[in-house]
């Protein structure tokens, strides 16, 4: 691997987070609102989506300017047919030390297995809460806590971990079952990290008197389930980490609102479509699927993604609140992953 590359606020390269998919087969308030995302609504067809060739040429040229950890994304990933054959083409690339994905967990009774065969080393669930009712409400009526909670276990059982739980809360949703779902996952042994409710899109209504702020959120379980905070697992991580001071597991933070962590942010998000984004709040991204299938050589775009990280200027979070008006158009978060 080469010179790791820098943005302009001398922030490395270190994270590539790869969506797979614009689809998902839940319709959850905060990210795709049924309204809005309904039968009728158009998706990338297929001829526009990158193929698992494409991406993983895409990815071996931005692992050598420094990603070490892949993160697949969507949309949910697992929509994506054959998903499976792209895990096993982006194990192998050199320099590679995680490979994790993000999934709602509705597929994973049947997809684990494969995926632990192909070689994912762990797995991050998405469990807003323990209610059936608030739940089902947060998905879009798509699908029950008990589906979710067979796909964990399926996950468990293939050896896919540490497994990890992410619950984004909103006032006055599901902020009331935060407690008995880090209880939950404290009895269980899992990794909750609870996300605080983010701007991110332009279709999802954010309002910021509908953020629970992460200190809230640390004090309501520590009134019940006694916590400490700990040190980051290294200076990038976005997770505000806590341990039980029985010793019995953690929770992370991820306070991007009320806690900005730009100054540290060290990821890249490549589209569906083959378009990189430098921030999940960015307002446009850069195609890559133009060049690529026209034949530009691995040195050619090489040159574009190191120009594309040089450039790098973004920390939405950290200007939010300076901003007197809000960014007209953001890309969506179903379109590149949290």
């Amino acid at each position: 691997m080469i010179e790791p590359i820098r943005d302009q606020f001398r922030r490395p390269l270190r994270d590539l987070r790869i969506s797979v998919t614009d689809r998902c087969n839940f319709r959850c308030t905060y990210c795709m609102p049924a309204e809005i995302f309904n039968e009728r609504y158009q998706f990338l067809p297929r001829a526009q989506i990158l193929t698992f060739e494409e991406i993983t040429r895409l990815t071996r040229l931005i692992v050598r300017l420094g990603a070490v950890k892949l993160r697949i994304t969507g949309g949910e990933p697992l929509v994506r047919e054959e998903l499976e054959t792209l895990i096993a083409m982006l194990r192998p690339i050199d320099g590679v030390d995680d490979l994790t994905l993000t999934t709602n967990g509705f597929l994973l009774p049947q997809k684990a297995q494969s995926l632990r065969e192909a070689g994912l080393n762990r797995i991050t669930v998405s469990l807003d809460s323990l209610d059936d009712a608030v739940f089902r409400r947060l998905n879009g009526n798509r699908s029950s806590v008990e589906k979710v909670l067979q796909g964990i276990t399926a996950a468990r059982q293939a050896g896919l971990a540490p497994i990890k739980i992410n619950c984004v809360v909103q006032r006055g949703v599901n902020d009331h079952t935060i407690v008995d779902l880090a209880r939950w996952a404290k009895d269980e042994g899992y990794i909750i990290r609870f996300i605080e409710y983010m701007d991110v899109g332009t279709m999802n209504g954010w309002r910021l008197d509908d953020v629970v702020p992460a200190r809230e959120i640390v004090e309501r379980i520590h009134a019940v389930l006694p916590l400490e905070p700990i040190e980051r697992n290294y200076r990038s991580e976005v997770a505000l980490r806590y341990r039980y001071q029985d010793g019995a597991g953690e929770i992370g933070l991820i306070a991007s609102v009320t806690m900005p962590f730009c100054g540290a942010c060290s990821r890249l998000r490549l589209s569906p479509e083959g378009e990189l984004f430098t921030c999940l709040f960015a307002t446009q991204g850069t195609d890559l699927r133009a060049p690529l299938r026209a034949g530009a050589s691995d040195e050619e775009l090489e040159t574009i993604i190191r120009g594309i990280w040089a450039d790098r200027t973004d920390r939405y979070s950290e200007v939010r609140a300076a901003q007197t008006t809000p960014r007209d158009h953001k890309v969506e978060m179903y379109h590149i992953g949290g």
